[in-house]
């Protein structure tokens, strides 16, 4: 059987490759190895890797990444020893294809190994732009080491074409993200409020606001105007999930902690929710607000309007339900209340969304099943 390994280094990143995981699993000719590194094993940002463990997921390796702190420095130097660590791993699995996912630094570990190993790449969402984000960069080094690409829209396959990958082997399968809205069982606003226990009547907010790694200043003065026009909603219940593991990621937490500290009752802050609570948030919130890729690909398809803040997620595709807007107080604000509007709720109920029709496990591992590793190396 072809051994088919999954890399995960992120809470966001598994709840988007799941489905595949699953599909692989289930497939007679292959076989799914599951690789945990990343962030996954950090506690401030929850140790999600237990939730690979409770989906049923066996784990066949494990390479954490001793990360001091989240300066440039030490996501540098992270970078390197994880290369170290996951070719050293990859080359005990003899693992056939690599799959990955996105635009992170554990991902560029993981593909950097592989391809010194000569361990063929299939790579998700690449051909993708963020412009506030080094993960633009990053992304597209990782399309460069792929042999197999897995792209969610067609401008985005045109763009791998264009960075002179063979047609053949770039296939537009859709988001992920879409499949997973249309597989998972969602929890009703009642029962996601006991399994949180956190009052949801009323108005809600989802939030999540992670560092533009592009950007020069603190996330201090973002998260300052940001606050100040949640403020201009007091009667809104706030979900706030934390910041991932990137440069700032921290000083965004420890502002999050203490927002939360001094608004009780009406703000909710965790380090994940996983992927059902999360999009049974995003279901039931009256608008996604922060600078997420979710909001950008999941809450269209979901049909709840996205208030997208700032140019992280700058250059993305985007769906009519998504409102830029800049960093500013009134900015922030006055897009909340267009958010908020009955023409915009109605608008974002239609659910279209650019991502595909929600069945990219299915293809993915169809074309896993059919790759000929030889001829990939």
């Amino acid at each position: 059987m072809k051994k088919i390994c999954v890399f995960t280094g992120t809470r966001a990143e598994y709840g988007l490759l799941y489905w595949t995981m699953r599909e692989i699993r289930e497939s007679p000719s292959l076989e799914l190895q599951v690789l945990v590194s990343g962030s996954h094993f950090s506690k401030r940002l929850g140790e999600t890797w237990k939730q690979v463990v409770s989906d049923g997921f066996t784990i066949d390796a494990e390479v954490p990444f001793a990360i001091e702190d989240d300066s440039s420095l030490a996501l540098a130097k992270a970078t390197g020893y994880g290369t170290a660590d996951l070719a050293e791993t990859l080359a005990k699995l003899k693992t056939d294809i690599l799959v990955v996912l996105g635009d992170r630094h554990e991902v560029l570990s993981a593909a950097t190994a592989a391809t010194m190993l000569r361990i063929p790449i299939a790579h998700i969402h690449g051909g993708e732009s963020t412009e506030g984000a080094i993960d633009d960069a990053i992304r597209h080094a990782i399309t460069q080491l792929s042999q197999l690409h897995f792209v969610c829209a067609e401008p985005y396959r045109k763009r791998v074409i264009q960075m002179g990958l063979n047609p053949r082997t770039v296939h537009n399968v859709g988001a992920p993200g879409i499949e997973g809205i249309l597989r998972t069982s969602l929890l009703s606003r009642e029962d996601l409020s006991i399994n949180l226990g956190f009052n949801l009547d009323g108005t809600v907010f989802l939030l999540t606001y992670h560092p533009v790694t592009m950007s020069r200043e603190s996330p201090d003065t973002a998260l300052y105007e940001l606050f100040a026009a949640l403020d201009d909603f007091p009667d809104a219940r706030l979900i706030f999930t934390k910041a991932n593991a990137d440069m700032g990621g921290q000083l965004i937490n420890d502002r999050l902690d203490h927002y939360a500290a001094t608004h009780p009752g009406r703000v909710y802050v965790t380090a994940s929710l996983g992927q059902q609570r999360y999009l049974s948030a995003m279901a039931i919130a009256d608008v996604v607000i922060g600078n997420s890729s979710s909001g950008i690909i999941e809450a269209p398809a979901i049909g709840t309007p996205t208030v997208n803040i700032g140019n992280r997620q700058g250059g993305r595709l985007s769906a009519a339900s998504v409102i830029h807007c800049e960093e500013h107080l009134s900015d922030i604000s006055h897009a909340i209340k267009e958010a908020l509007r009955p023409e915009t709720q109605k608008r974002a109920k239609e659910k279209k969304s650019p991502y595909g029709n929600g069945n990219s496990a299915q293809q993915i591992t169809s074309i896993l099943q059919h790759a000929d590793c030889t001829a990939l190396k």
